[in-house]
């Protein structure tokens, strides 16, 4: 690609990891994106946009990013990007841009070796645009995007009772269900069957707070003192948790289970055929197959 250096490719990546590492919890690629135009200016060809629609300087990145994910430095999910620990200590090996890209490059062919139709690297201006990988990312986040705002703008109720629904779905009983109003921070209760004969007890507690800090310690601890002896948990929040939140639940001694909406949905996905019509109604999803690329 003449219109771009492989040392500005390893600019632009290596900014982006710097911006990543100032978000251990992960950072939406969107706002990632915009800030690395705020620090590292699009030229103007960056800045244009590509006869498919787009413009290059996201898709330039996005696509060169795909090594340092087969490389195991960068986690894509459901359009959050977080640097792991291996990237955090790769970023520290490799301060310089261009050694930082051409490892990642490095490590990136090794793992095309292992694929069964391992195929020649293509880096033209041809194959950013028509990247299928860069085009199913940017695809899969703008619909995890509308999912979730769907999700925030949903009634605090009318989430409580999707939760439900998806416990029914998935075999479990609904004993009870919180009125409107303070629930003492219980907001279902489930067993394995009808009549709550057979343990565990299962108490839930569902956060419908999207745009709200994710829960911390304090805030699990709070729904852990309501589980009794041989109770299960279960804590729902849109979200997320904290990572201390998350180690704390590892470490309880009471059984819990942690759900913020990535796992949520993957629940309501893999159980969407057992669902009642009605409840599919509440949050209605449709598959789109696209053709698998080879990057």
């Amino acid at each position: 690609m003449a219109d771009i250096t492989k040392a500005r490719k390893g600019q632009l990546v290596r900014a982006l990891f710097d911006i990543l590492l100032e978000q251990p919890e992960g950072m939406y690629a969107s706002d990632a994106l915009q800030v690395l135009a705020e620090r590292m200016k699009p030229t103007d060809y960056e800045a244009g946009n590509f006869d498919s629609g787009g413009r290059r300087f996201e898709r330039i990145v996005r696509f060169n990013t795909i090594a340092s994910v087969k490389a195991g430095w960068l986690v894509k999910r459901k359009g959050v990007w977080t640097v792991t620990d291996e990237g955090r200590a790769a970023a520290q090996a490799y301060p310089d841009a261009s050694r930082f890209f051409d490892e990642a490059k490095k490590l990136y062919r090794k793992w095309r070796k292992g694929q069964p139709a391992a195929i020649e690297e293509q880096v033209d201006d041809e194959a950013v645009e028509n990247s299928s990988a860069v085009t199913l990312e940017q695809a899969e986040e703008m619909a995890w995007k509308e999912i979730e705002d769907y999700l925030a703008e949903m009634p605090p109720y009318d989430f409580q009772e999707l939760v439900g629904e998806l416990l029914k779905a998935m075999g479990y009983h609904i004993a009870w269900v919180a009125p409107p109003g303070k629930d003492g921070g219980v907001d279902l209760v489930a067993y394995n069957d009808p009549l709550g004969t057979k343990p565990p007890r299962i108490k839930v507690q569902v956060k419908r707070n999207a745009n709200s800090p994710k829960i911390d310690v304090i805030g699990l601890r709070s729904f852990m003192a309501v589980l009794g002896e041989g109770d299960v948990g279960l804590f729902v929040a849109l979200s997320g948790f904290t990572k201390d939140a998350e180690w704390e639940a590892r470490q309880s001694h009471r059984r819990l289970t942690l759900l913020d909406t990535a796992k949520l949905l993957e629940l309501w996905t893999s159980h969407y055929s057992k669902l009642e019509d009605a409840a599919r109604r509440r949050l209605p999803l449709k598959p789109v197959w696209f053709l698998a690329g080879e990057d």
